[in-house]
C-alpha cells in the first residue's frame, strides 16, 4: 500500500504560490518551496512532480484565485468600464500582500535561462489569452456602438494591460497605492468615446 498523504495540498500550493509570487521562478528554489509548505521534498515531487510542474499549478491557482478580476471586468457593461476594472483591479492585487506586491504573471518570469522557458512560456500564453479575450470584449463594444467604429481594439487591449502591467512593476518597486491609483486614472482620461456613449452619459 503507498503512503498516506499527511499534508493538505491546497495549503501547500496556496504556500508555494506565495514564494513563486515573491521571487519568480527561477528565484524560487526547491528548498524554499520545502520551506514554505512544510512539506519534505519526496513528498511534494509526490503530489505535484518537479518545480516547473508545482509553478504550472501555481499560476492556475493564482488566475482562479486572484487574477479573476481580469474576466470579472469582462462582464461589465461598458468598454472604460472594463478598462478601470482592469487597472483598478491591478491597483488592489499588486498591493493587497505587503509580502508580495506585483502580480505572479509579471514577476514570475520576465527572462530567466533555458532551463525556465517552458515556465516563461506558460506565462506569456497566459498573458496573452487576457489580452485576447480583453481585445474580443472591445470589438463587442465597437459592434454596439460603446466605441467609436475607427477603434483599434487590439491596440486598445494592448494598452491596458501594458498599463496594468507597469502598475505591477511599480508595485513591486514599493509605489503607494494612491499614486498607482492616480496611475490607472489618468490612463482612463483619453479613454475613446462613441457618440453613443456620450449621450447615454447625459442621461445620468
Amino acid at each position: 500500500m503507498g503512503r498516506t498523504r499527511t499534508f493538505d495540498v491546497n495549503e501547500a500550493l496556496e504556500a508555494a504560490l506565495g514564494v513563486f509570487w515573491r521571487k519568480g521562478y527561477e528565484g524560487a528554489s526547491y528548498a524554499d518551496l520545502v520551506v514554505a509548505t512544510g512539506v519534505e521534498r519526496p513528498a511534494l515531487y509526490s503530489a505535484f512532480g518537479n518545480k516547473e510542474t508545482l509553478f504550472l499549478r501555481a499560476l492556475e491557482r493564482y488566475a482562479s484565485n486572484y487574477a479573476n478580476y481580469v474576466p470579472a471586468a469582462i462582464e461589465r457593461s461598458t468598454a472604460r468600464d472594463v478598462a478601470e476594472g482592469v487597472l483598478f483591479g491591478a491597483v488592489e492585487l499588486s498591493t493587497r500582500f505587503s509580502d508580495r506586491t506585483g502580480c505572479l504573471g509579471v514577476n514570475g518570469a520576465l527572462a530567466g535561462s533555458d532551463e525556465a522557458e517552458q515556465a516563461r512560456a506558460a506565462l506569456i500564453a497566459w498573458r496573452a489569452d487576457g489580452e485576447a479575450a480583453l481585445r474580443r470584449r472591445f470589438e463587442r463594444a465597437r459592434s454596439e456602438g460603446d466605441l467609436p467604429a475607427n477603434s483599434d481594439c487590439a491596440t486598445l487591449a494592448a494598452y491596458v494591460l501594458a498599463v496594468a502591467h507597469g502598475i505591477a512593476v511599480q508595485a513591486k518597486a514599493g509605489f503607494a497605492v494612491d499614486t498607482l491609483m492616480a496611475v490607472a486614472r489618468q490612463a482612463l482620461e483619453g479613454w475613446p468615446r462613441s457618440g453613443n456613449t456620450l449621450v447615454a452619459e447625459q442621461r445620468l
